[in-house]
């Protein structure tokens, strides 16, 4: 089936789309014919997947900063509509793993990182893409959240914590603006072969005999399901969730 212009005349906001999960998602978005804003920390990362977008014909706009500070996610989506003309979609999709403690020995200020970034950087996302959707006449957001957003992951409690947050938050978002033609569903990655997983390659080993297809995740795997949540297919989907984990959690 040719998807090339199935999102054509509709802006799409990525966060995290420096690498991984979130790089895959804005360039999928952009091979459908959305016009994509990639938003991240790191900007050589940004500019990576612009290039990629770029050369494969699709239109996108880079825009550095955190989605911890709430100026710089309101100033991103703020020059979004500006650059598109409006926004339509959205994927809250950055994250860290806030390290491997148990919670005991887990520091204040790592607590605060990792809740900052994976909770209330959803929030952010959450707060200022509403209103440009709704300007815009409706639309749909995706918050990736995880598949430990179900389960604890042991010598996790931050970014255990933070992706129950997510959840939750979720829920409350699709109830407040179901009837406003906005919808608002949680995608549950398992575990995806991605640079986050690069400083816990021993774990990850661990925990690919628990997945049922006995491998790890592609992040263009995760990156088609949050087109589909996104698309018009899913019209009667909000509040849902939707994991891509090889079967991790039957």
């Amino acid at each position: 089936m040719d998807r090339s212009s199935e999102f054509a005349g509709r802006a799409a906001f990525v966060t995290g789309a420096g690498t991984g999960i979130g790089a895959a998602v804005a360039r999928e978005l952009a091979s459908r014919g959305a016009a994509v804003a990639i938003f991240g920390r790191r900007a050589a990362r940004l500019k990576e997947t612009a290039e990629a977008i770029r050369s494969a014909g699709g239109k996108v706009l880079v825009v550095a900063g955190d989605v911890a500070n709430a100026e710089n996610v309101e100033n991103a989506i703020r020059r979004t509509v500006a650059e598109f003309g409006g926004l339509h979609f959205a994927v809250n999709n950055a994250g860290v793993d806030g390290g491997t403690q148990k919670l005991a020995e887990v520091s204040v200020s790592s607590w605060h990182e990792t809740l900052n970034t994976n909770l209330s950087g959803v929030f952010f996302g959450l707060k200022y893409q509403i209103p440009a959707i709704l300007a815009s006449g409706g639309g749909a957001i995706v918050n990736v959240s995880s598949v430990f957003s179900d389960r604890g992951l042991s010598q996790h409690a931050p970014y255990t914590a933070s992706k129950h947050g997510v959840h939750g938050l979720t829920r409350a978002a699709a109830h407040d603006y179901a009837a406003e033609n906005i919808r608002i569903n949680e995608l549950l990655p398992g575990v995806i072969d991605t640079p986050m997983l690069d400083t816990n390659r021993g774990m990850v080993d661990q925990m690919t005999a628990f997945i049922p297809q006995r491998r790890l995740g592609q992040p263009r795997e995760v990156a088609r399901a949050v087109c589909f949540l996104l698309s018009d297919e899913a019209s009667y989907m909000t509040g849902a969730r939707v994991a891509v984990d090889g079967g991790f959690l039957l």
